[in-house]
């Protein structure tokens, strides 16, 4: 018997030949004509290899084989589980969800966006996870596996198969710390290039990078006197020297309490980051409720 030959249409006409006991009833319930669900009776004897029904000794119906009596509790859970298998996913529930969401970004967006997200899983999702990780380099793959939701990034170079949403654009501002003996009046060029200045290196190390880029493209050149592999540390460095640091505003917004912020005195391509996540889970109602706490944390609009 190859099980490949039953369809839903013979399960179902099963089902109702061993609830009426009557061909032509049976064919009623199903909404088919009575020749249609004798060849459908045809096509199971052929495949079950049993009569399945004979006629009753009185000629007002069928009865059921042993064989097609020992069917009736497996077919209604055969169709049960069809019926499960077709029906809408469960709701997702933040307030009940124990689901562990993972999102991938950079240090900088990290930063402004991590404290508002997890205030936002605290009230939404009591009972939910969330892993904030460094993107790996096969991040694709694991968005693509499901094993990351979410990835923060630059849109530049982003594979085709992901679906992606612009989330913020932020420009760049210079800090140093209050009281810094410089005064607090606008930074020229020739001022800013003066000064000793930090540099973020993620990868660590280095000492130069897109403002010294910039730099040299109108014949000036700074001192990097100091490179941090992480931005946390940067507010540290300033607060006890005479440094200055140029960074996303967004970033920096953060300590204004504590650091003096400038335009700085040359033209910076803004900072632009996207929401990335693969088409595979476009749909999925947890994930898109894990969107809109990411576009409320960054403060846009759900979509």
């Amino acid at each position: 018997m190859n099980y490949t030959q039953i369809d839903g249409s013979l399960l179902l006409a099963l089902k109702a030949l061993l609830e009426e006991r009557n061909v032509t009833r049976a064919a009623v319930q199903l909404g088919i004509s009575q020749p249609a669900l004798s060849a459908r009776l045809v096509r199971l004897r052929d495949i079950l290899e049993d009569p399945l029904f004979v006629p009753a000794a009185n000629g007002r119906g069928v009865v059921p084989t042993p064989r097609a009596e020992a069917l009736e509790q497996e077919l209604l859970h055969v169709l049960e589980g069809l019926k499960r298998l077709v029906s809408q996913p469960e709701l997702f529930d933040p307030a009940t969800t124990t689901r562990t969401f993972v999102v991938a970004l950079f240090e900088t967006p990290a930063a402004v966006l991590i404290p508002e997200l997890c205030a936002n899983f605290a009230r939404e999702a009591p009972n939910a996870r969330l892993a904030c990780i460094y993107p790996p380099r096969d991040v694709y793959e694991k968005l693509e596996q499901g094993q990351i939701d979410l990835l923060i990034t630059v849109p530049d170079g982003l594979p085709g198969d992901l679906m992606q949403r612009p989330l913020w654009e932020d420009g760049f501002r210079t800090a140093q710390r209050k009281g810094h003996p410089r005064g607090t009046g606008p930074l020229d060029i020739e001022s800013f290039c003066s000064l000793n200045h930090i540099l973020v290196s993620t990868q660590g190390g280095r000492f130069a990078g897109m403002v010294d880029e910039a730099l040299l493209e109108q014949g000036y050149s700074r001192n990097v006197m100091y490179s941090v592999q992480n931005y946390s540390h940067v507010p540290l460095v300033l607060s006890t020297t005479d440094a200055v640091c140029t960074l996303p505003s967004r970033f920096l917004s953060q300590y204004s309490d504590r650091l003096d912020l400038f335009e700085p005195p040359l033209g910076l391509s803004a900072l632009r980051l996207v929401l990335a996540w693969h088409a595979r889970t476009h749909k999925d109602a947890g994930h898109q409720w894990l969107r809109r706490q990411l576009y409320l944390s960054a403060q846009l609009e759900p979509s």
